[in-house]
């Protein structure tokens, strides 16, 4: 019996399902780790804009990914890679992780990562959904990036930097890691320049969710 707080999300894959040209699939709902599981699940995830009152859930046309065998390595990342000049944990200090990019400056205005945001997402991380990577240099927390997992996939959802390189690295050693479990890609979302230049790709949304379907059913574990 489905809980009193849990959210229906439309199936994307329904010609009956109403998706705004942004992307927009569903307003409402809690942040409970239920819904946003469920959400991840069917290609979705929460985008909240301060100039609503309800939660905001999308699936953009097209979605950004990262196919592994296709991330770019520039000379200078390669060097600092070379060098060991940071080093790199997982799920060390999720919660130092997601508030640095909080308040990582960016060129859009504002954040997504709200407070509600931040205790939802802590709480998927204590659960067993929600990871990070941390960059280190010596004991000073110098980048690192956040994501989720669910079923088998992974979604990118934020990284920053306090020193050059350092979210990159960030990346690499995810990549890394993921690779090593099995998996070949992971969700990004949105094609930013910067992910671009790393080899990140847009694809229509159909074909996300065919791969999506397909990697669930791997069962790969974080």
């Amino acid at each position: 019996m489905p809980s009193p707080s849990q959210f229906f999300f439309p199936d994307l894959e329904s010609p009956d399902s109403e998706i705004d040209a942004d992307g927009l699939v569903a307003v409402g709902g809690e942040l409970t780790t239920e819904n946003l599981c469920q959400a991840y699940r069917q290609g979705i995830f929460p985008w909240p804009d301060s100039h609503f009152k309800f939660n905001l859930w999308f699936s953009p046309d097209p979605r950004a990914i990262l196919e592994f065998n296709q991330l770019r390595l520039g000379r200078t990342l390669q060097k600092v890679i070379k060098k060991n000049a940071f080093t790199c944990t997982i799920d060390r200090a999720f919660e130092d992780v997601i508030r640095s990019c909080r308040v990582a400056k960016r060129k859009e205005k504002g954040t997504w990562i709200t407070p509600p945001m931040i205790e939802a997402y802590l709480r998927l991380h204590r659960e067993g959904h929600a990871h990070s990577v941390e960059v280190w240099q010596g004991t000073s927390l110098v980048g690192g990036m956040y994501g989720v997992s669910v079923d088998g996939t992974f979604a990118g959802e934020s990284m920053f930097h306090l020193r050059d390189n350092a979210s990159k690295v960030a990346l690499v050693h995810l990549v890394q890691h993921l690779e090593s479990k099995g998996l070949e890609w992971m969700d990004i979302q949105m094609l930013t320049p910067h992910l671009e230049r790393l080899g990140a790709i847009e694809i229509p949304r159909r074909e996300f969710l065919k791969r999506l379907r397909l990697t669930q059913s791997k069962r790969m574990l974080f």
